[in-house]
């Protein structure tokens, strides 16, 4: 299954997501908006707020669950 765990530069809830997500033994790719080019960076931003209406980071996208958003260690449990 793949885990993919959109993220931001100084993001507390998305160090605290993927820390979890490592202690958890669920692996996961990480993208950081902040580090992406411009181009690429617009086209994944408005894919997390027109196709998955979220406006907040984390947000995590895993193969047979629904999208979530925000720090939420009982969903992240559940991926592995």
């Amino acid at each position: 299954m793949e885990v993919i765990v959109y993220t931001k530069n100084n993001c507390m809830q998305c160090n605290m997501t993927k820390n979890v997500l490592n202690g958890e033994g669920i692996e996961f790719k990480a993208i950081n908006v902040d580090e992406l080019d411009e181009a690429k960076k617009e086209e994944t931003v408005n894919y997390i707020k027109e196709e998955l209406g979220f406006t907040s980071m984390p947000v995590i996208v895993a193969e047979g669950h629904e999208a979530f958003a925000g720090f939420q260690p009982d969903k992240l449990k559940t991926l592995k």
